[in-house]
Order: structure tokens, then C-alpha cells, then sequence
């Protein structure tokens, strides 16, 4: 597996080995190992798969004090993937990366903790899945406006499809900074 820094520190992109002959290939999505030795040191303790069609945003989203990482990738279709940095006290406050993970390129994105995550589905169909490093707590659930201008994300479109509650997310600058999660450098 080859892994990639982005402009967030701790933020990864991770390509998978891709072995390929007439029956069609074998890729490896996860080896605690080599994960270990990129950086990512975390257990994983759920996984998720949602499915999706064109358009379909959802996020941002993350959970606090429960905070998640995310290994995040794309079985089938492709999207636009999203980390925000909203750890209070951090030099990449509000600041955020995007790649596109399909089932053709195979990539993986490293959201450790303390980042929100989002994504939009740009195939006519979507299965998306991850990992996460904690449960899901609703209790913890934290959304932000995905349209948020302070932000300033460049989403491939203008008019996603969002869930009602993804569409009640409030900005960043209106969420007590007491609830989001603090910076340890």
C-alpha cells in the first residue's frame, strides 16, 4: 500500500495494492500492520456501509467526546470525500481537505479524530463504507453545514440531496466551541 499526507496533518490518503489478471483483481482494504506503520495506531471497533444515489451529500458529521476516526472508502461508485479540522485551538481550525474515492482508484481516506466528515456521491450509485475507532453514540453527534462559507468547501455541486436533519446543521461559528473536541499538539 502506498499512503499520501494531505494539507491537514493526520490526514491520509491510502492506496491499496491492487493485484489484477483475466478474472479481475484482489486489493487488501486493511492490515493493522501496515496501517500501524503509516500512522494510524488506532483499533477499529465498527463498520459501516451506507448506500446512496447521485447527488446525495451527507455530512458533515462527527461525534464528540466520542470521537471517531474514520478509515473511509468506496466499493462501489465514487464520491467526493470531505475532513474538516474543528479541533479547538488548532492551527487548521475550519480548514479542509477533499478527494475523490471510487472503485476504480481504489483510495482510502484517514479521518483521525477530532475531524468532521462528509461526502457526495458524483456515480449514479453509491456503497460507501468504513471503519470507525469508537461506536456510534447519538448522544455525541455533532453536525455542521455542509454549505458553511467560513469553510468554504468546493463541492462538486451547488444543490445536493441532504437528509432534513443534515439540512438543520448549523455553522461552525454557531456551535459552543465547549462542545467540540480540543487540540493536543
Amino acid at each position: 500500500m502506498r499512503v499520501f499526507t494531505t494539507d491537514l496533518p493526520g490526514v491520509l490518503v491510502i492506496e491499496p495494492k491492487r493485484i489484477t489478471d483475466a478474472r479481475g483483481f484482489f486489493a487488501e482494504t486493511y492490515h493493522r500492520e501496515r496501517c500501524r506503520e503509516a500512522g494510524i495506531t488506532l483499533d477499529f471497533v465498527q463498520d459501516n456501509l451506507s448506500f446512496s444515489h447521485r447527488g446525495v451529500l451527507r455530512g458533515l458529521h462527527l461525534q464528540h467526546p466520542k470521537s471517531q476516526g474514520k478509515l473511509v472508502w468506496v466499493v462501489e461508485g465514487c464520491v467526493f470525500d470531505v475532513a474538516v479540522d474543528v479541533r479547538v485551538g488548532s492551527p487548521f481550525f475550519g480548514k479542509w481537505v477533499g478527494v475523490e474515492l471510487s472503485s476504480e482508484n481504489l483510495r482510502e481516506l484517514w479521518i483521525p479524530p477530532g475531524f468532521a466528515h462528509g461526502f457526495m456521491v458524483l456515480s449514479e450509485r453509491c456503497l460507501f463504507a468504513y471503519k470507525c475507532t469508537e461506536f456510534y453514540d447519538p448522544n455525541c453527534e455533532i453536525g455542521i453545514a455542509w454549505n458553511d462559507p467560513t469553510i468554504g468547501i468546493a463541492w462538486p455541486w451547488k444543490e445536493p440531496i441532504l437528509s432534513p436533519k443534515d439540512a438543520r446543521n448549523p455553522k461552525l461559528s454557531e456551535i459552543d466551541l465547549s462542545l467540540l473536541p480540543q487540540y493536543a499538539p
